[in-house]
């Protein structure tokens, strides 16, 4: 059913998606917050969809696709370097293709807004087989999403969304019409040879992915997604995703050729469209995977000099490519560094392992900036959950005096995407001077706009939930030394703490507990909320309602 909403609304790209696949009949959205991703699932929330944080992006695309295999539609959002942590099931789900359709989102984010690299998920799509759409604004973010559950419905195959930076939060001009819908409901179906990708059944399988695959590339030869721009015939352009809107804004007068049908490739339709004009550029933002594949193909076209692989494309450096301008990029200047909010509790942690002088294993959060002036705290940061690995690393190799400094420092939400491993090898393999793991607990995701995990105690829609509460999990893996303290209490409480965490040679968690300063406020609103709600449905019973 149409969301109850304006036909003509000005949207951002995340808002679009959202709003798609509430119209198009999503029964289930999950996925892990990560910029630029987030706001999809909380706007599919807040349009009455059912959405759902998970603990990581492994698991969200676990429950998309058991939720597939039962019929329905779902949506899997992430960002980039999600994709790495969910990649074990992509490839395999590739292999048993989906019942209900299946979109995952990859908001990938070239010129690392927020992100520890910029890696280019189209590789993704090659590597693992799977049908790939690409927007180049709102409206398409919204047209293409229900393209992208229908397309994965026909070819029963998983389809990647992909968005970046610029497209997911950009607004533009979305005008919204009904959307394909499936035509059955949940319902589960048994297909062992399918599903159990057990080597007898995987080589079959295997077999039918790339059936599917040429299939899916003849379907992009005069699919929708498939865009011509016929103007002129001495420049063409072949581009996808926000590169389009570029090559529009500077060359109106060339001819484009949309591929928002990115994998498989259009090939029949690139190569009349290569023979139609006089020069042909590939723009395309990141790696040059586009021209690779056209130039392997025998094709005569142009690419963009090395240095724009780095960061996003603009209408300027489009120009520069266009015109092949070797000239000197203006020297953007650099903004105000990111720093640790006045007040925020990761601060005294940070002051006091400078202090002591601590080997400090970091991890991926607001915390991170503890690498920055005035603490310069933070040795290491690598990926989500990496801080307790690399931290054990380090004690293991280094001398006495130097490991017994080796702090691993990691977030609540962290913690729980990826930190549970890591503290299981720490358990496991303890190294010979023992080993401290600070998990520093503001009760929220903060990093990419507060946000629950499953160690909050509140769901997406910051309704109660279970917690899991960290001290415990840590006594049950097996660690005795556990301590809870408040990082911004008066007198030398944390200081005294991680000074004989680390002389005890023990294996030992500090769990530095303060809620986050700006997220505090809304803590205690929902937990008001709460309270009340428990007040009433006790009075409800006692009165024998």
């Amino acid at each position: 059913m149409v969301a109850k909403l304006s036909d003509r609304m000005l949207l951002s790209g995340d808002e679009a998606v959202a709003l798609a696949a509430r119209n198009a009949g999503v029964l289930l959205g999950t996925g892990y917050p990560g910029t630029p991703s987030t706001e999809i699932l909380e706007a599919f929330a807040q349009l009455g969809g059912k959405a759902q944080w998970a603990p990581n992006e492994k698991v969200a695309l676990e429950v998309g696709l058991g939720a597939s295999f039962g019929g329905a539609r779902t949506l899997v959002t992430m960002k980039h370097v999600g994709v790495n942590v969910a990649a074990d099931v992509l490839f395999t789900a590739a292999y048993t293709g989906v019942s209900g359709g299946l979109v995952l989102i990859s908001a990938d984010d070239p010129g690392m807004a927020s992100s520890q690299n910029e890696q280019d998920n189209r590789q993704y799509a090659r590597a693992a087989g799977v049908i790939m759409l690409e927007p180049a604004d709102s409206q398409q973010a919204y047209d293409f999403t229900g393209a992208a559950l229908a397309i994965s419905e026909h070819f029963a195959q998983p389809v990647m969304l992909r968005m970046t930076t610029r497209v997911c939060h950009s607004k533009s001009i979305v005008v919204q019409h009904p959307l394909p819908q499936t035509d059955s409901s949940p319902d589960f179906k048994r297909d062992i040879p399918s599903r159990v990708m057990i080597p007898a059944y995987a080589r079959p399988a295997h077999r039918r992915l790339r059936d599917k695959l040429a299939r899916a590339a003849a379907y992009a030869e005069t699919c929708a997604q498939t865009i011509l721009e016929s103007r002129s015939a001495s420049l063409g352009i072949i581009a996808s995703g926000v590169s389009v809107m570029h090559a529009r804004e500077v060359a109106p007068e060339a001819s484009i050729l949309q591929l928002g049908f990115s994998y498989p490739l259009p090939m029949q339709a690139i190569r009349t469209f290569v023979a139609s004009v006089e020069r042909c550029v590939v723009l395309e933002e990141g790696d040059p995977i586009l021209v690779t594949e056209l130039r392997a193909e025998g094709l005569a076209v142009e690419g963009k000099p090395e240095r724009f692989r780095f960061g996003e494309l603009n209408a300027d450096r489009v120009r520069r490519i266009l015109e092949r301008d070797e000239s000197a990029e203006p020297v953007v200047q650099p903004g105000k560094p990111p720093a640790l909010c006045e007040g925020c509790s990761h601060r005294p942690v940070f002051e006091t392992l400078k202090r002591l002088d601590c080997i400090v294993s970091g991890d991926i959060g607001c915390y991170t900036l503890g690498v920055l002036p005035p603490f310069t705290a933070m040795d290491t940061c690598v990926c989500m959950g990496a801080s307790i690995g690399v931290g054990l690393g380090l004690r293991h190799v280094l001398p006495p005096e130097q490991a017994k400094r080796v702090v691993s420092v990691i977030g609540d939400s962290t913690f729980m995407h990826s930190g549970l491993t890591g503290l299981a090898e720490m358990v496991y393999n303890p190294p010979p001077t023992g080993h401290l793991l600070m998990i520093l607990d503001n009760g929220t995701t903060a990093m990419t706009g507060q946000q629950e995990h499953p160690g909050t105690g509140r769901s997406l829609l910051h309704e109660p939930a279970t917690r899991v509460v960290f001290e415990d999990v840590a006594r049950a893996m097996g660690i005795d030394y556990v301590v809870t303290l408040d990082p911004m209490a008066q007198g030398n409480a944390l200081e005294e703490a991680i000074t004989a965490a680390l002389a005890s040679g023990k294996l030992a968690v500090i769990v530095a507990r303060r809620p986050c300063i700006l997220a505090a406020p809304k803590i205690r609103q929902y937990e008001k909320i709460a309270l009340e709600k428990t007040s009433r449905c006790a009075a409800s019973c006692a009165a024998g309602e």
